[in-house]
């Protein structure tokens, strides 16, 4: 199986996003329908572009090949469009000529151009790469925290605004696990290849929010949408956000090496891991999430990525083969029915219920629909040991 994932990234994945880039506007296509036509003019996610950025970024740390970095280049110049130079920080969208297209600004997307900056710096050595990814540290730090932690959303300016672009199911959430979790994530990447101490600090900040606010021991989960002081506002278990928490967050303990740290967070990981592969595991792809006590069986591309990724950690940190099992069941699973095989493109966003059709109405590309995800599964793999095991 690992040899087949290799082949898979070199002959599928890569090529796909290879051919997206766009030598006339810049940055990438960002839109291509479920009948596989593109449209050069859709508007640009600026998540997305920070997300083509770290994945060719790390591509080419992880494959050792330099050819890459000129498609990393390609989308490090489109995202400094994407700066604002009067009030700071990423827009939340562009329009293909380069223009605005919508001026929000939300902690998460200032969060993913952070990871991708910081892991630009490494692949190219471009110190200005690792200027701005500390800028934009600076700028959560003083504009996107309360008395209590940090907000998701505001306006250009800075004010404040509703966090719609984040919630979902009927609520309006003031803060999210996906946010925090991402922010962590983020900071861990800057901390990485910089070393600087004021990062290393509030990564800790985050852990001890994840643990007393985030993480119900009761539910053996995440909670998902909170009030602006950590009230949950809806009965929620995002089967996917855990077991990728349960990987990534596993990682950030690592790079830290605080013993004392990870004796308190890695035992909640591992209940992630444990949970979800009970509730949401089967030999058929790895469902959603459940919402008010219904669960949601769809099988999400995504989803599927980040299940395999979690289980293969639980397996490296427990020695229990039924996780390692199941990476091999999920990877099946996403060869041979998430992925597209249709000529000139790459993988289904979601098939429905039965595990077996794919979803018509869902786009192979669009804002969030990157190679963020897939991409990082292959490079996890390829960095553990026990990916040979694969």
């Amino acid at each position: 199986m690992y040899n087949d994932m290799i082949r898979h990234l070199n002959e599928i994945v890569l090529p796909f996003w290879k051919k997206l880039k766009d030598d006339k506007n810049g940055g990438y296509i960002s839109y291509m329908g479920h009948d596989l036509s593109t449209d050069p003019g859709a508007e640009r996610g600026c998540i997305l572009n920070s997300r083509i950025l770290w994945f060719f970024s790390q591509a080419v740390i992880t494959l050792e090949d330099k050819s890459l970095l000129e498609y990393a280049d390609h989308a490090y110049n489109a995202l400094l469009s994407m700066l604002d130079d009067e009030f700071g920080g990423v827009f939340w969208s562009m329009n293909a000529d380069g223009t605005v297209f919508d001026s929000t600004k939300h902690t998460y997307n200032q969060a993913f151009a952070i990871y991708a900056l910081s892991t630009y710096y490494q692949a190219s050595g471009k110190e200005q790469a690792l200027d701005h990814a500390r800028a934009l540290f600076d700028l959560i730090e003083d504009k996107f925290t309360d008395e209590v932690s940090y907000v998701d959303a505001a306006a250009r300016d800075f004010s404040p605004v509703d966090n719609g672009k984040l919630s979902e199911n009927g609520v309006m959430a003031d803060k999210t696990m996906n946010t925090l979790l991402h922010l962590l994530e983020a900071y861990t990447e800057l901390y990485r290849v910089s070393g600087d101490e004021e990062v290393r600090q509030r990564i800790y900040f985050i852990f001890n929010i994840l643990e007393k606010k985030i993480y119900n021991p009761k539910k053996h989960r995440l909670d998902v949408f909170f009030d602006k002081d950590y009230n949950s506002i809806i009965d929620m278990h995002s089967y996917g956000h855990d077991i990728e928490t349960s990987w990534l967050a596993d990682r950030t303990l690592e790079i830290l090496g605080d013993d004392m740290l990870t004796a308190r967070i890695r035992p909640i990981l591992q209940d992630l891991a444990a949970e979800t592969y009970r509730v949401a595991y089967t030999e058929n792809g790895f469902y959603n999430e459940c919402v008010r006590g219904k669960v949601d069986k769809k099988r999400i591309w995504w989803v599927q990525a980040e299940a395999l990724v979690g289980f293969l950690n639980a397996y490296e940190k427990t020695s229990d083969v039924k996780y390692l099992e199941a990476s091999r069941s999920l990877w099946k699973f996403i060869d041979e029915k998430i992925t597209d095989r249709r000529e000139g493109s790459e993988w289904f966003w979601q098939l429905e219920e039965d595990g077996e059709t794919p979803s018509p109405y869902k786009p192979i590309v669009e804002p969030w629909k990157c190679p963020y995800h897939n991409g990082r599964m292959f490079f996890e793999v390829i960095g553990r040991k026990a990916g040979k095991e694969l």
